[in-house]
């Protein structure tokens, strides 16, 4: 039985194109669109878990991520 867990995506625009990161596991991947690059990202971290041992999951597995907005003081 397969189950679901969340994870984050932080896309952003790179060039003509896009860069998405899971930052949970150091994944990334790109698309030429927001929504290609979200896919793309999926299916790279869906790859992940399907080949990588539970050791590995766990060695890269970040279990708390906080993104937050700042606000820099700026010459």
């Amino acid at each position: 039985m397969r189950r679901t867990v969340q994870l984050t995506a932080i896309i952003e625009r790179e060039g003509d194109g896009y860069v998405a990161l899971c930052p949970e596991l150091d994944i990334a991947s790109q698309g030429q669109t927001v929504e290609s690059a979200r896919q793309n990202l999926v299916e790279a971290i869906e790859g992940f878990f399907e080949v990588a041992d539970p050791t590995e999951v766990q060695a890269r597995l970040h279990n708390e991520i906080f993104i937050t907005r700042l606000e820099v003081a700026v010459a």
